[in-house]
């Protein structure tokens, strides 16, 4: 019998040779140098594009987990790469620190997260991977390296977003912050108000998100702020009875648009406002039950609101099936050389489908809108970029690939989709 593998949304699927999850850095080591080729590692699986996909090894991290150390002065720690971001909250309370910001789904392993330059949202708040203060990789010789800040930083920046492809990660320091609350809350409003006064009601707040209801014409804007206040209690989540509601909607009334935009009207006018406060790390999850495959490029923040008008035209006109919330979020300008924020402050859309359906007529639809309005692809969402497309989009793209090459010399990481990628053997 052949090993079996699928992602979190069972879309992309791979029969390797080997599968292993090593114990130790040494097992991880040794696995590197021996296992069949190509070596592909994987966090959680919530990736959607096939990073992991190999016909040779998928390595798992899912044994190297954990707190190594910590610096209650500096608020920085040392974890394993294979810890899940759900445990690795509760860790960072139990020692005083938390993360500055975090995006909505805690089931990543931290190793994936920084990889694919997993984000959450706030105009002055970077991605993970901004976080980093030492990395430690496994080379594609099986040896392994260690990164300061101090006296890495260009190495650091150039593999801070690595896609499995510099290295494997095992170890990282990150910077945090002492633990902190913040104040949620949660409204509904018109999308065209939205839309128009979108760069400033983004910036108005610490962290802003907001999720547009297709066929609605409205969205459910969420405001997060430091808060000195007591803990409330924090609303019962109720996003999955939500998702039921408007598949139903959609299965029942797909073209019938005006009676199915009236009654989404009346269940969006149902849903309560939130107003609460919590320790920062009962906040940003959310439990996300219901699969689906996903699509999120990153645009020029002043892009952001003509782009989100054009995928939703695009999106009501021709797609009536979709009924998944199009979320719309902020991230800080960084230095990292794959990084999609790569010096600029970036608009994120991402565009979600079911996962019983084929995702892929509505996501080629909508790629070319956001690469009209200068849009770079999440590294673990949906895209189909190679490249010479990606070669556009990151000045240190050359840079980059350099250090890969010296780093898996081999090509130890290389699997077909990798090669497209980065132009690899063509």
């Amino acid at each position: 019998m052949s090993n079996s593998w699928t992602n979190w949304s069972g879309f992309v699927t791979a029969e390797p040779r080997l599968l292993a999850s090593p114990a130790d850095a040494g097992e991880l080591c040794d696995l590197i140098r021996t296992a069949p080729g190509p070596v592909r590692v994987v966090g959680a699986g919530h990736s959607f594009t096939p990073l992991v996909k190999s016909q040779g090894t998928i390595l798992s991290l899912e044994k190297l987990e954990g707190l190594v150390s910590h610096d209650a002065k500096k608020h920085q720690a040392r974890v394993r790469a294979g810890t899940r971001l759900g445990s690795l909250m509760h860790i960072l309370q139990g020692i005083g620190q938390g993360l500055p910001n975090m995006g909505d789904i805690d089931r990543q392993a931290i190793g994936g997260a920084l990889g694919t330059a997993t984000h959450g949202s706030g105009p002055t708040l970077g991605a993970y991977h901004t976080q980093l203060e030492t990395v430690q990789i496994v080379d594609g010789l099986g040896k392994v390296r260690e990164f300061k800040r101090e006296r890495d930083q260009e190495t650091i920046h150039a593999i801070g977003v690595a896609l499995g492809a510099f290295g494997v990660l095992s170890e990282v320091t990150l910077n945090n912050i002492a633990s902190y609350r913040l104040r949620r809350r949660k409204w509904v409003l018109p999308i065209v108000d939205m839309l128009r006064d979108f760069e400033t009601v983004m910036a108005a707040h610490r962290s802003a998100e907001f999720y547009y209801i297709p066929f609605s014409g409205y969205a459910q804007f969420i405001a997060s702020d430091f808060s000195a206040e007591a803990t409330t209690v924090r609303p019962t989540d109720d996003d999955e009875g939500s998702l039921r509601t408007l598949r139903r909607l959609r299965t029942g009334l797909a073209w019938l648009p005006a009676l199915r935009r009236r009654l989404i009207l009346g269940a969006v006018a149902k849903v309560p406002a939130e107003d609460y406060v919590q320790d920062w790390l009962n906040v940003y999850a959310s439990d996300r039950q219901t699969r689906f495959n996903e699509m999120e490029y990153h645009l020029p923040f002043e892009e952001g609101a003509k782009a989100l008008a054009e995928i939703i035209e695009m999106t009501e006109k021709h797609f009536p099936e979709v009924y998944f919330p199009m979320e719309v979020r902020s991230v800080a300008s960084d230095e990292f050389w794959l990084s999609p924020f790569h010096k600029r402050l970036t608009c994120s859309i991402a565009i979600h489908h079911d996962a019983a359906n084929d995702p892929l007529p509505f996501m080629r639809a909508a790629e070319p809108i956001f690469r009209r309005y200068g849009g770079r692809p999440h590294w673990g969402k949906m895209h189909g970029l190679k490249a010479a497309d990606l070669k556009k989009l990151y000045p240190r793209w050359d840079d980059a690939m350099a250090v890969r090459r010296d780093i898996d010399p081999q090509n130890r990481f290389v699997s077909p989709y990798m090669a497209g990628l980065f132009g690899i053997g063509q």
